[in-house]
């Protein structure tokens, strides 16, 4: 399967589209100025307890106080809080081999016991700024790299779940133990599996090095300061996703090409000649088709293949996604089949609607009504497997009796909100953007051709549409032809609205 990652700068922000098969999967945007990253660790102070809450609000330099809920604070506070002052004072380097660690805190403890108004903590952004809320911390640090994550205060190894092979995960273990040095855990990752003893080892002196530059800072700076920065978007990314299924990075920025082209040295070498600097007349997204697939996948109605659709609505409480079928019926199934086909269309669409908004908390889905129990297990699995790529931790709920189905995504950062609809050409509100309406002909064509309506087909729109349509040997209409064999015949109608168009055959208008 072919994978592209596409990375365009301007002067204000870096967008970052994840492609997968052409077909658009991620999309980031992330400023140049962005202060607030999932990862970074903060020298911060404590500013008030609040024992209600079992919390306690840090200063780290965000305009509101951060969040820091008991339960985030780790086993290891006390260590952490040792270190930290020991280090302060000079008697404490960066090495825990002979730091001894302090008794884990009561997990069922109180804030007021462990923490005091005042007092400076080490802090790690577990969750960005969102909406009116500060940023979310963890005092469980973790530096995380391509093969390994770090954990100080501990002696653990652990295994990513997705590593099922056990002769390959006693292997790993062995390794680690053999090179990971004393005082610090590590957890290793999917992408670990049958790398050599070189490429971890490489993995971990990095992850050292950070460590040992986050406890410099801590010493010599005052809070709230940053101590250690997270990667910026783009690189977090090659380092979670890049695999032997990548194909091509494309990037419109020069200086960000050799920084990228230094980082894929780093953790791929070899790889960097799937990095390409693009020179072309067309803006990047626009030569990828990626500005249309935006365009067409944020709106409220997404539309799927044959006449089905989604209508996706964002509460502040919940996310709620409506599986419509539209039109579309096969005339030789059931109701029943019909519904099965259109939900599991539908659980392919959602699954990637959830990573390319990045929308988290409580999503509720509303299927098509299916009467057969085996049926509900069928879309169940299907949803699950589509979602089994998804980077963010997720839990899916089987359909309730009444076609609900409730899934819980983990929030790290803001949702992506792009709006889709533009000013109406006639000045009156706003309308879909035109484009869309392309992709809504073509599934009604789709459906056309499935339902095996024969005769000649008329589209009647407006008179600026049917000029696009129809306009050069790659026209949508010549496309369309090629693709389905059946020729649309365009009229143009004065007398239509912009986005307005009616199919007929002869004059008989058809319900599609």
């Amino acid at each position: 399967m072919q994978t592209d990652l596409i990375i365009s700068s301007d002067e204000k922000l870096v967008s970052i589209a994840l492609l997968k098969e052409g077909r658009l999967l991620e999309l980031h945007k992330e400023p140049f100025d962005q202060e607030w990253n999932v990862g970074d660790v903060y020298l911060g102070r404590v500013k008030r307890l609040v024992t209600g809450l079992n919390a306690a609000f840090v200063d780290v330099g965000y305009e509101k106080d951060a969040f820091l809920h008991y339960h985030d604070l780790g086993p290891q506070l006390n260590s952490l809080k040792k270190f930290l002052k020991k280090a302060k004072t000079g008697k404490q380097g960066w090495e825990l081999a002979d730091f001894d660690l302090e008794k884990d805190i009561d997990k069922h403890g109180k804030i007021d016991q462990v923490l005091k108004s005042g007092m400076e903590v080490l802090v790690q952004i577990a969750k960005e700024p969102i909406s009116t809320k500060g940023p979310r911390l963890s005092s469980e640090l973790s530096i995380a790299g391509r093969y390994l994550v770090l954990i100080p205060f501990s002696n653990r190894i652990s295994m990513s779940s997705k590593i099922r092979d056990k002769a390959e995960k006693e292997r790993l273990r062995r390794l680690i133990e053999s090179i990971r040095p004393q005082g610090f855990g590590v957890i290793v990752r999917t992408v670990a599996q049958d790398r050599k003893v070189a490429e971890l080892h490489g993995d971990l002196n990095n992850l050292v090095s950070k460590w040992k530059k986050m406890t410099r800072n801590a010493v010599r700076k005052k809070p709230p300061m940053r101590v250690l920065e997270e990667l910026d978007r783009a690189s977090a990314v090659l380092r979670d996703m890049m695999n032997e299924s990548f194909n091509s990075i494309v990037v419109d920025d020069e200086q960000l090409f050799e920084d990228l082209k230094n980082y894929i040295q780093s953790i791929a070498p070899g790889k960097e000649d799937i990095l390409k600097l693009h020179n072309g007349k067309l803006p990047l997204f626009e030569q990828y088709g990626i500005e249309r697939q935006i365009k067409s996948s944020f709106g409220r109605s997404v539309s799927m293949s044959k006449g089905a659709y989604l209508i996706v609505e964002h509460t502040e409480a919940c996310h709620v996604i409506d599986v419509n079928s539209g039109n579309r019926t096969n005339k030789d199934n059931s109701q029943e089949d019909n519904a099965v086909e259109v939900n599991l269309v539908a659980a392919k669409e959602i699954a990637r609607q959830l990573r390319l908004r990045d929308m988290g908390g409580i999503v509720v889905v509303d299927f098509i009504d299916m009467q057969r129990r085996e049926n509900r297990k069928k879309l169940y699995e299907a949803l699950r497997d589509e979602m089994k790529e998804d980077r963010a931790k997720h839990k899916i709920l089987p359909p309730s009796k009444f076609g609900l189905v409730e899934i819980t995504r983990q929030r790290v950062r803001p949702e992506l909100n792009i709006k889709t609809r533009e000013e109406n050409p006639d000045g009156t509100g706003e309308v879909e953007a035109p484009i869309l309406i392309v992709d809504q002909i073509e599934s009604k064509i789709q459906l056309i051709k499935e339902k095996g309506i024969s005769g000649k087909i008329n589209l009647h729109l407006h008179p600026f549409i049917a000029a696009y349509l129809t306009k050069g040997l790659k026209s949508p209409r010549n496309k369309w032809y090629m693709k389905y064999n059946k020729w649309i015949n365009v009229v143009p109608r004065d007398s239509f609205k912009f986005l307005q168009y009616a199919f007929y055959k002869g004059k008989e208008e058809l319900d599609l």
